[in-house]
């Protein structure tokens, strides 16, 4: 089952589901969030294809149109921009400790980089037996939901940055329950959008190379993740493809548990509000950067996985020329 949120013509917010067998979503009756949708089965303990049929289906809707049309939204949202939290985590699979590693340091024989290290931590710890708590992995702040883009909207080249690069990958999506329950809604394909060349420059930019905008969707897949995703990654330009890859996802691709990623981000009570919505990238595999592609004003990035549904599809523009920031100090 995947869900999906866009905005009809008169503006007002829908919900729509594909089940399985069927060839198109159709509208959930009575439904404009799948936040409240799944607030709402947690608090019922009903599972959500059961409050689903009770509300009932409506029309079918094409994805593809929504696309077109800019009327697209991110399957799992807050009212409140400020109350969706975005975090990333990484050196979880090992195309992507291989990519960092060859931006951080060359490998020698005797002489770990601080990627290796941490990469070494989560094979040797990173699956904990059941019950228990595994190594800790890299974790960054990516921003709140003003920081993500819809589907089919473009994402932005800022002034300040020194690269826009493709980060496909799946991604877990939660709201927290009234009693600060971690719920897990279900999983997405998300592009993390990142500047590796900032980050290249010096590992303690990976901060900063992370402060740009993500988005992810169109649609959210309800269930586990199976152990092994095979997706593919693309960058097109003029309508021609300039790079593609596949990427490999699933417990069986990584060194880390989803249980564990999951412990290790939720155990700080501050991300256990209740209402929030928490949006966990959860790492790629390969980037176009190793393949030195640089992507450019007008460029498409898409992903893609038949598991996931219709694609994530985002252009890039470029931002204007960004004036200094001046500070005004309040007077004694």
């Amino acid at each position: 089952m995947r869900l999906i949120q866009f905005r009809q013509t008169n503006g007002h917010r829908a919900v729509a589901v594909t089940l399985p067998g069927a060839s198109a979503p159709r509208i959930v009756n009575g439904t404009t969030s799948v936040r409240e949708l799944a607030l709402d089965a947690h608090r019922a303990k009903r599972p959500l294809g059961a409050l689903i049929t009770e509300r009932g289906l409506g029309n079918t809707v094409d994805i593809a149109t929504l696309e077109s049309e800019g009327r697209l939204l991110p399957p799992l949202d807050h009212t409140d921009p400020a109350r969706c939290v975005i975090g990333i985590t990484g050196l979880t699979h090992l195309g992507s400790a291989a990519s960092r590693d060859a931006m951080h340091a060359k490998l020698k024989s005797e002489d770990l980089s601080d990627s290796m290290r941490m990469f070494k931590l989560g094979v040797e710890g990173g699956k904990p037996a059941d019950g228990q708590i595994g190594v800790q992995p890299e974790w960054a702040y990516k921003g709140d939901g003003d920081w993500v883009v819809a589907p089919g909207q473009p994402l932005t080249l800022p002034s300040y940055g020194e690269d826009g690069g493709d980060e496909g990958e799946v991604i877990g999506l939660y709201v927290i329950g009234d009693a600060g329950e971690v719920i897990r809604v279900g999983y997405a394909l998300g592009n993390e959008f990142s500047d590796h060349v900032m980050e290249q420059r010096n590992y303690l930019y990976l901060a900063h190379s992370k402060l740009r905008q993500c988005s992810y969707g169109p649609e959210l897949l309800v269930g586990e993740l199976p152990e092994n995703v095979e997706g593919r990654v693309r960058i097109l330009r003029d309508g021609k493809e300039i790079w593609a890859d596949d990427f490999l996802s699933g417990e069986a691709h990584m060194c880390h548990t989803i249980g564990n990623l999951e412990h290790h981000h939720f155990k700080y009570a501050g991300f256990r509000r209740p209402g929030d919505v928490h949006v966990y990238f959860f790492g790629a595999s390969v980037l176009s950067f190793g393949a030195k592609v640089k992507a450019v004003a007008g460029d498409e990035m898409e992903v893609s996985q038949e598991l996931f549904g219709y694609p994530l599809r985002n252009k890039l523009i470029a931002d204007a020329p960004a004036a200094k920031i001046e500070v005004t100090a309040l007077r004694a």
